[in-house]
């Protein structure tokens, strides 16, 4: 096992560069995944691994099968997203999923997401998804990049077993009518009625904006317009928050 101990070593370079740029990941196709828990959800799912960084000091698990780097605890510890975390970075491909090929089941839900601003927010939606068992997460946002270490950290490596989509507003309505979906979306209007009102036990596609400015005019009138009731006094909840509610009542009304 080759050990590396400088920063300047092609290898950590690499591995650097691909945390911290969303372009060069794209370009590459490649991504990169921190802690145990996360790598062995990676390799469980069929993610092909292209190499591991680990830290003996600092690690404490079943070295996976591949190409292995050896890396002192100071070097993991500088290029790790999350300092000293489990000493284990692997190296993989990523994944493009085409919504087209998404078959869903009768009673499906789905949630439809225009856009995310913050990575840690993608990730705690997608955890929320794949805990309450949402059946897609589809964003229309083609800037959105799954595979940023912060979404990966915070959902947990979740995301490595869900069904997850980019697509164009056109493409995900077509598909959404096209597969007889019950579209609820999220206008903050007087349209809206509560969503413990909603029938979510057929199939469903729950639709979120942007944390700053909410659902695009694009959504106007194409569904029954939903919001979360509140009685506090903010007109608000984070975004993640929000669609953890949403997915909880789909799954608390099809456990009726």
């Amino acid at each position: 096992m080759m050990l590396i101990e400088s920063l300047q070593n092609e290898k950590i370079k690499n591995l650097t560069r691909l945390m911290s740029d969303n372009r060069f990941r794209k370009k590459s196709g490649t991504f990169v995944v921190e802690g145990k828990q996360e790598n062995e959800r990676a390799l469980n799912f069929g993610f092909e691994s292209l190499e591991f960084f680990i830290s003996e000091s600092i690690f404490d698990g079943n070295v996976p099968d591949g190409k292995i780097y050896s890396v002192s605890e100071k070097i993991y510890e500088k290029v790790a997203y999350r300092g000293s975390s489990e000493g284990i970075i692997g190296i993989y491909t990523s994944k493009q999923n085409v919504l087209s090929t998404f078959k869903p089941k009768e009673n499906a839900t789905v949630i439809v997401l225009e856009g995310v601003e913050k990575p840690g927010n993608l990730g705690a939606i997608l955890r929320s998804c794949e805990a309450f068992g949402i059946d897609a997460l589809i964003v229309t946002d083609e800037k959105a990049d799954f595979f940023n270490p912060n979404v990966i950290r915070s959902s947990v490596g979740c995301l490595f077993g869900m069904n997850i989509y980019q697509s164009k507003n056109e493409e995900v309505l077509d598909f959404l009518n096209e597969n007889g979906f019950n579209i609820f979306t999220t206008l903050m209007d007087d349209s809206a009625d509560d969503l413990y009102r909603r029938d979510l036990t057929a199939k469903s596609a729950l639709l979120f904006g942007t944390e700053h400015s909410g659902l695009s005019d694009f959504w106007k009138g194409k569904g029954k317009n939903t919001l979360i009731p509140m009685t506090g006094t903010i007109d608000s909840l984070n975004l993640s928050n929000a669609v953890a509610i949403a997915c909880y009542e789909a799954l608390r009304q099809k456990k009726k």
